[in-house]
């Protein structure tokens, strides 16, 4: 049961209360939904993905570790902004046009510059959110861009992924410098997420002589990640943690903002704005794809499991939540991993949750909202930072690492032709190899030179929808 004051309840079949405020529903914790003990207990631990950013923030911007986790939590506590305005989300990175954007931040050979072009590709992000979530144009957008396009997206990222420094380059700090942490971890969270035998075994109520299995499968890319740090400081590949005296930490906002924000630099120069316009569309698509999902698993949840509850799924203010956040957080504390509207795997988790029934989590709100407020505090939080800061480099190479293997999956489902195959692995390629703006380019140029207009006209939610949740673990 959820841990909610009297104006939080709410009779079967009714909506969490709220404020009215136009698009927006204002929802406090304890006076508009309840605090979820497991979801909190998870925060703790998952935390340490959003950490994750911090290394690529000191490799890509030479930043200081306390400032890298000064902009870590200003964008976790922006993620508050989604239960606290009325979404029922557990929002995460655009995590597929991380290696993208890493690629084209080191294309800028100063580190002004690269801070600058983050914040031009994080606040034309915001922008775009903004206008397509005020006009309503956001599903218009992606329904013409041709699947070739959105396989080739999905098919660059992980590939750069995979083959980025962080995984597998032989010069990078990935498999090459964490080789049993990475493999062992790396393993065992393909195995459970996407293994054909015991995924499928599970689904049907096969596995009663594994539950502790079925329960970690539960808590998606988390066990993986847990496993391989705990090889890692087994093996030595990890040093152990190193308390720090203190039990919450500062943030050095000042710092942060006169070095790495407009306030300090001012703002990028026309050049910069214009190279990363492409990126910013890149991010778009990738993050509708995610929008879609999540709002599919919870609509789905709500009408099958818990009629209990009147959901209310309004994609433009979610699309107005997320340009906030990303205007936000790119004037002031740019963010490498970009705010995406939905962390797939974790909104998967806390669903499965929440279709068990109103004893086991009183509303999807709560148990999102309790998650979200924890994630944040927990970075705040100094001896959970301690225990989990040496264990960074293997968090973000076993999360490219899922994620790699995630676009890939999805993108091979996205394209039915040989045509459409070839044009999302040459469009793929580019982006890859050659940044955002060249894959865009190749592929709108080859799909109306071999598919001609009907690649560019819109086709049903069904068609989207499916591709994306096949290549999703589900936990029903």
């Amino acid at each position: 049961m959820a841990l909610l004051l009297p104006s939080a309840r709410r009779k079967d079949g009714e909506e969490v209360p709220y404020i009215p405020c136009g698009i927006f529903k204002i929802r406090l914790p304890f006076f508009h939904w309840g605090i979820e003990t497991s979801e909190v207990i998870q925060a703790m631990v998952m935390f340490v993905t959003a950490m994750g950013i911090i290394q690529v923030m000191k490799d890509v911007f030479n930043m200081p570790f306390e400032i890298a986790l000064t902009i870590v939590v200003f964008h976790e506590l922006m993620y508050c902004l989604h239960q606290l305005l009325g979404d029922p989300f557990v929002p995460g990175w655009i995590t597929p046009a991380l290696p993208l954007m890493i690629a084209f931040l080191m294309s800028f050979t100063s580190v002004a510059n690269r801070v600058e072009a983050l914040i031009a590709v994080q606040v034309l992000l915001g922008i775009l959110y903004l206008f397509l979530g005020l006009t309503g144009l956001a599903k218009k957008l992606i329904d013409i861009t041709p699947k070739a396009i959105q396989s080739g997206i999905l098919l660059g990222a992980g590939v750069s992924a995979i083959m980025g420094q962080y995984v597998f380059d032989p010069e990078g700090t990935g498999i090459t410098t964490y080789p049993i942490s990475i493999i062992v971890g790396g393993l065992f969270a393909l195995y459970l997420l996407y293994s054909k035998g015991f995924t499928e075994k599970m689904r049907r109520g096969e596995l009663d002589g594994k539950k502790f299995l079925v329960t970690l499968a539960n808590y998606g890319i988390m066990p993986g990640i847990a496993v391989g740090v705990i090889v890692g400081w087994i093996s030595g590949e990890l040093p152990l943690p190193v308390m720090e005296p203190g039990l919450i930490f500062m943030p050095w906002f000042s710092e942060s903002l006169r070095n790495y924000s407009v306030v300090g630099l001012g703002f990028p120069s026309a050049e910069i704005w214009m190279k990363a316009i492409p990126m910013a569309l890149v991010a778009y698509i990738i993050a509708f794809g995610n929008m879609i999902l999540g709002q599919t698993v919870l609509q789905v949840a709500n009408k099958k499991y818990r009629p209990d509850e009147k959901l209310e799924n309004n994609p433009n203010r979610l699309n107005v939540i997320c340009g906030i956040r990303n205007v936000l957080e790119g004037l002031f504390f740019p963010h490498a991993g970009l705010g995406g509207p939905i962390w797939a795997a974790m909104q998967v988790t806390v669903t499965e949750r929440y279709k068990h029934g109103r004893k086991a989590m009183d509303s999807i709100h709560s148990g999102a909202g309790s998650f979200n407020y924890m994630k944040f505090l927990s970075c705040l939080i100094l001896p959970l930072v301690c225990i989990f800061k040496p264990a960074l480099p293997i968090a973000l190479s076993l999360t490219l690492l899922i994620q790699g293997f995630a676009c890939v999956y999805i993108a091979m489902n996205l394209v039915h032709s040989n045509v459409e195959r070839g044009i999302a692995g040459v469009c793929g390629g580019a982006l890859a190899v050659s940044g955002a703006a060249m894959g865009l380019v190749v592929g709108i140029v080859l799909c109306f030179l071999l598919i001609g207009r009907e690649a560019f006209k819109p086709e049903d939610d069904e068609e989207i929808i499916k591709p994306v949740a096949a290549a999703e673990p589900t936990k029903s």
